[in-house]
């Protein structure tokens, strides 16, 4: 037996269904990003500010909703271009901070498409 044969595998990349599975990715960060956005930079002053809570009471269910998509998206290509468990984590959990989706969004497509470990 050669070296060659009995060392362990990486788990292979679904090369094939990466392309579609990164572009939902990346529509859905962009749209939590943009919601996460106007929820905290307008939605949040103008409730709080200005006491008028239409905006907040609009906007935060939608963005609820979405971020749950972005989730499904997101473990989606975790799971096609076999992603860490760190980078997963981390990937999920930036829909949660403001504008932090639009980098990490960027930072996954770079990686993803170069072949790169996430």
């Amino acid at each position: 037996m050669s070296a060659e044969t009995t060392a362990p595998r990486a788990p292979r990349r679904d090369e094939a269904k990466i392309p579609g599975s990164l572009r939902r990715y990346s529509v859905m960060a962009y749209v939590v990003g943009v919601m996460l956005a106007v929820l905290v930079f307008v939605g949040v002053p103008l409730n709080y500010g200005f006491g008028v809570p239409e905006v907040s009471a609009v906007v935060s269910p939608i963005h609820g909703f979405l971020f749950i998509v972005y989730l499904v998206a997101a473990f989606d290509l975790a799971l096609k271009a076999r992603f860490t468990g760190k980078g997963t984590a981390l990937v999920l959990l930036a829909g949660v901070v403001p504008l932090l989706s639009f980098w990490v969004e960027r930072r996954v497509s770079r990686r993803v498409r170069a072949g790169l470990p996430v």
